[in-house]
């Protein structure tokens, strides 16, 4: 059985409906509680060279951004550490413990484990407003295809440059945007984490359209040969950006610093300039 395949059986196990987007949901009175769930292993997140802080930092921030996809406000954070090194923990906590206060939520437990491999798990905790829940489900043909920030830059400082250290040990969840885009009208969104590519590919796996992006519009990593920048920009995994739609009279979102990438389309189908993007981004290795 192939990865496809594998996942497929999973999916269809917990219900296709409960893995469409980056967090469960869970009815909370007016507000929605959204949950989600992540694991960081030494041998395909944590690169050499980053502290024990960065690390815990890392593990905070990619669970905290998928709660900001959601449109919602961080609230708790519960931290699992499998640690082949006991000395490691009090970094790797303080570093979540920062991470997760710059962005409003709070450490509430978790588990501490020996393990032969450090690993890191972390579960977040959200509420939005119901009437401000996004999903990735919503986009229709028409709409804009926006990107917050400059993408490309984690997997730019993997691949030599090295100015942009911060960029992949030191992620910035867009909560706040994520919050303002909520309340201004966007029809869906994730974060880019895989990439712009496989992004837009996920997008058009739960919606009733595909996507046609200018590459000649995409926010490119300053200082890197325009032709790499560019396939960095649409390939590059490791970033926590916003990928989102919305109607053309909603935009621009103020206070929300973005691009327009693209347009929904009716085809069922990826595009950059016309032509039919790669599938491909980061990828979950097994061995």
């Amino acid at each position: 059985m192939d990865d496809r395949e594998l996942l497929k059986t999973v999916m269809a196990i917990i219900g296709e409906e409960n893995c469409r987007d980056d967090c469960a949901m869970l009815p909370c009175g007016d507000h929605v509680m959204v949950a989600t769930t992540d694991m960081l292993h030494k041998t395909t997140d944590f690169v050499d060279g980053m502290t024990d802080w960065q690390i815990g930092w890392m593990s905070a921030a990619v669970t905290i951004s998928d709660i900001a996809s959601m449109g919602a406000a961080p609230k708790y954070v519960l931290i699992a550490v499998g640690l082949s090194r006991w000395e490691q923990l009090a970094g790797i906590m303080q570093g979540a413990q920062d991470c997760s206060k710059k962005f409003g939520a709070a450490i509430i437990g978790g588990d501490i484990d020996h393990h032969d491999e450090l690993t890191v798990v972390t579960t977040g905790l959200g509420l939005v407003d119901r009437a401000h829940l996004v999903q990735r489900t919503g986009a229709r043909p028409g709409d804009l295809v926006c990107i917050t920030g400059s993408p490309g830059q984690a997997q730019a400082w993997l691949d030599g440059y090295k100015q942009f250290e911060k960029a992949l040990f030191e992620p910035q969840p867009r909560v706040a945007e994520g919050q303002v885009l909520a309340r201004g009208g966007v029809t869906a969104m994730m974060d880019d984490s895989d990439g712009i590519a496989l992004s837009l590919y996920d997008l058009m796996s739960v919606n009733a359209c595909g996507f046609s992006i200018d590459p000649e519009k995409l926010p490119l990593p300053p200082g890197i040969p325009e032709s790499r920048a560019r396939e960095l920009a649409l390939y590059g995994g490791g970033d926590y950006e916003l990928i989102f739609t919305l109607p053309p009279e909603r935009y621009p979102v103020p206070g929300v610093p973005c691009r327009v990438i693209g347009r929904a389309i009716p085809e069922k189908e990826v595009l950059a300039g016309g032509k039919p993007v790669e599938k491909r981004g980061y990828q979950h290795r097994w061995a």
